[in-house]
């Protein structure tokens, strides 16, 4: 196939979106297939411009602007005409939008405009966060935004039932479900270390660990309910614009700054307890990274979290906004190891069947259904 990936975020940034790329870009390196990945630049015209080619995709920059508050997330500048032009030489079989907002919506209507057949990854629930960043009256214009480039879209594809009955319930027609991989070879139990837990735990703490973006949306201060846990030590993973407020929230946590390869997987799989307390994940990668490396998780009751942790046997869900629930889940598995390793060996076995290869054969035979089908047949009778 001819395949053109139209990212909203790309190299060096990582996140949730990046991450699924390269792992797709992989996959379709292995068939053979033509992959051109369309992204903002992450630097200012004066810097170096990226990498070119990335696990044989050629990649193509359009000029873009940091986001005022988030320097390292950067926004396309350009038209509809711009994408339109580049898709129109390119002249791919399908366009893959990955989680389209600013960039994703110029495509979405340039691809719509070209005929080409369009798949389109809800990944990340922008609306929502209007409100954590102080500006709710943008959520409305949000999800008209989000509207439209799906009702534009021959199909979309969702991580987590959630998303999929958020989206129907909007009226987006054409869902289907594509959840994500995880990498059970690098994420894995035997990679516990007992050096790296000693140099963030000295004294021999049980560790409570976060593993994301330190971003408003993450809400990782509501992790300050943890701090007086009896003989357990926070680990905070990451790096992000809340850095140094939460070092201030958090003052005895140990934050690490950005793991990646092996150093993560280490730190995870050294974790005796993982916490997701973000309310506003579609899907939420790093709780499966944890349940790989054999390791339980606590995680807040609303999103991808809850196809993810089984209540009772991999881990704990609690209420959104719920912060002596989340509290008290925590001292149940940090109060008994024999539960905690009960927990993580379930954890560890249920997501053996979710490696990255099968699910994106998955996406690939989504492809081939928008390619093959009459477009305006298929959205007629949707």
């Amino acid at each position: 196939m001819r395949i053109a990936i139209v990212a909203e975020s790309f190299l060096p940034l990582m996140n949730g979106v990046t991450h699924s790329i390269l792992r797709v870009l992989e996959h379709l390196q292995d068939r053979g297939d033509e992959v051109l990945v369309i992204a903002p630049s992450m630097q200012a015209a004066t810097e170096p411009a990226g990498p070119e080619v990335v696990h044989g995709a050629q990649v193509h920059r359009l000029p873009s602007v940091p986001l005022a508050g988030y320097t390292n997330v950067r926004v396309a500048m350009g038209g509809v005409y711009r994408v339109k032009r580049i898709l129109a030489e390119y002249a791919p079989d399908v366009v893959h939008l990955a989680s389209p907002f600013v960039l994703g919506w110029r495509a979405a209507q340039a691809a719509y405009q070209l005929g080409i057949p369009t798949i389109a990854i809800y990944q990340t629930e922008v609306p929502s966060y209007a409100a954590r960043y102080g500006v709710p009256f943008l959520e409305n214009w949000a999800w008209n935004r989000v509207e439209n480039i799906h009702l534009l879209a021959t199909r979309t594809l969702v991580p987590s039932t959630f998303a999929l009955n958020q989206l129907r319930g909007r009226g987006i027609p054409r869902v289907g479900m594509w959840r994500r991989g995880v990498d059970t070879t690098r994420f894995s139990p035997e990679k516990r270390d007992a050096g790296w837990r000693a140099s963030v735990a000295p004294g021999g703490q049980r560790i409570i660990g976060y593993v994301g973006r330190l971003a408003i949306e993450k809400q990782v201060e509501d992790l300050a309910v943890l701090a007086d846990v009896p003989d357990t030590r926070l680990v905070i993973v990451g790096d992000g614009p809340q850095r140094a407020a939460l070092g201030e929230v958090l003052p005895e946590a140990v934050f690490t700054g950005f793991l990646g390869g092996e150093e993560l997987a280490r730190a995870m799989a050294s974790f005796d307890l993982f916490v997701h307390p973000g309310e506003f994940e579609t899907f939420c990668q790093t709780i499966q990274e944890a349940m790989a490396s054999g390791v339980p998780v606590v995680a807040t009751g609303r999103g991808g979290p809850l196809d993810l942790v089984e209540n009772s046997r991999t881990g704990w869900l609690y209420e959104p906004g719920d912060l002596a629930g989340l509290r008290a889940r925590v001292m149940d598995l940090m109060g008994d190891d024999a539960k905690r390793r009960a927990f993580g060996a379930a954890a560890h076995a249920s997501v053996q069947d979710r490696t990255w290869p099968a699910l994106s054969a998955e996406l690939v035979e989504h492809y081939r259904d928008v390619i093959t089908a009459p477009r305006l047949a298929e959205m007629r009778n949707s």
